[in-house]
């Protein structure tokens, strides 16, 4: 099994990250956070890596720290999350943020994240609420900050997540503000983030 990968990033994409390893590029699955965290290509970063392996692939998710794979190891372990609805957690919430959802029965801060609805985040609550304690609570340095509320903490995590990206603070600021604008109460840091790399890509 692979436990990180050191090499040069060669591309950043929303939702995942290519790493050149002497010469090898490992497509490797992450979150918003870590992928914001990310220096941009090609420079030299190492990624901590869960590997799954499936009858018909060998899949890559990558953590910019222990922390967030503790808890997409724990996320993943709840039937129904898999690991695209997990990441979509971590991408929302912090680890910190899960510890405290958790311990506090905050099902609200669980549907936030894409993919979780009432039913899942009353499984998740049940059957992870008695662990999180146990859990760290991250709050290492290169974690982007999730959201607490929409407006300006999606609009100041998706202006980090876009740097992380390489684009320039100038030019994606409007678009996001726009964006928000446009989007009102419905807004997310996914629906934002995807938007928004649509019209930077033009």
């Amino acid at each position: 099994m692979i436990a990180f990968l050191s090499g040069l990033v060669i591309q950043v994409e929303l939702g995942s990250c290519v790493i050149d390893v002497n010469g090898v590029g490992y497509l490797v699955a992450a979150s918003t956070r870590t992928l914001a965290a990310l220096p941009n290509p090609p420079e030299k970063a190492r990624v901590l890596i869960e590997t799954v392996v499936r009858e018909d692939a060998i899949l890559l998710y990558g953590f910019g720290e222990s922390a967030e794979r503790e808890w997409f190891r724990l996320l993943t372990s709840v039937q129904g999350v898999g690991a695209k609805v997990a990441l979509g957690m971590l991408s929302t919430l912090s680890p910190g943020e899960l510890v405290a959802a958790l311990t506090t029965s905050d099902k609200a801060s669980l549907t936030r994240a894409p993919g979780v609805g009432g039913r899942l985040a009353e499984r998740i609550l049940t059957e992870l609420r008695d662990r999180a304690a146990k859990m760290p609570g991250g709050g290492g340095g290169i974690m982007v900050p999730a959201s607490a509320t929409p407006g300006g903490g999606i609009e100041a995590d998706a202006l980090l997540a876009l740097a992380g990206l390489g684009f320039r603070r100038s030019e994606a600021a409007p678009v996001i503000k726009r964006l928000m604008e446009e989007q009102g109460a419905a807004a997310s840091l996914d629906s934002v983030l995807r938007d928004s790399l649509k019209a930077l890509a033009r």
